[in-house]
């Protein structure tokens, strides 16, 4: 004879809360800007979402994030990989950062009240790459992107 099965009741505030839009974070940054991405991972709540990726010159660089418990970081390595398709030169700077979050961005930024927080640290070349991308392919207005306000490429 086998158990009657178990149901769980939902509390009603899980359902709503189940409902509402998640706001998840994005942040880009290299080996440059460090302080300024341990510096903003301070500042998030702790119960924050999302993805760091960090693009270093090589595993040497990789080291301990403080970061909230549901953000993943992603340390990006230049030197395990290849610049451009095909041409079988070494990765620059910037690249695979690139490469990265507009791959990210591609498959996360989906729906169009997307409140993504996004947060662009790293060198100026990557960065302008990826504020392209956001604002052609995505819709993003620059208001909703922050770079260091030496770039004058978006808010700060």
């Amino acid at each position: 004879m086998s158990s009657p099965t178990q149901t769980r009741a939902i509390p009603t505030g899980s359902r709503r809360a189940s409902r509402r839009p998640l706001v998840q974070h994005l942040v880009a940054a290299d080996e440059t800007s460090l302080a300024e991405l341990e510096g903003l991972l301070a500042t998030l709540p702790i119960c924050s979402t999302g993805r760091v990726f960090v693009e270093i010159p090589d595993a040497s660089w990789i080291g301990a994030i403080e970061a909230p418990g549901r953000m993943t970081v992603t340390w990006l390595d230049r030197s395990a990989r290849n610049g451009d398709p095909g041409s079988r030169r070494g990765c620059v700077q910037g690249r695979a950062l690139a490469r990265a979050v507009t791959a990210w961005a591609d498959e996360m930024l989906c729906a169009d009240d997307d409140e993504t927080r996004i947060f662009l640290l790293g060198g100026f070349l990557g960065t302008a790459e990826i504020v392209d991308h956001l604002a052609e392919r995505h819709g993003r207005g620059l208001d909703s992107l922050h770079t260091p306000e030496r770039f004058r490429l978006a808010a700060h």
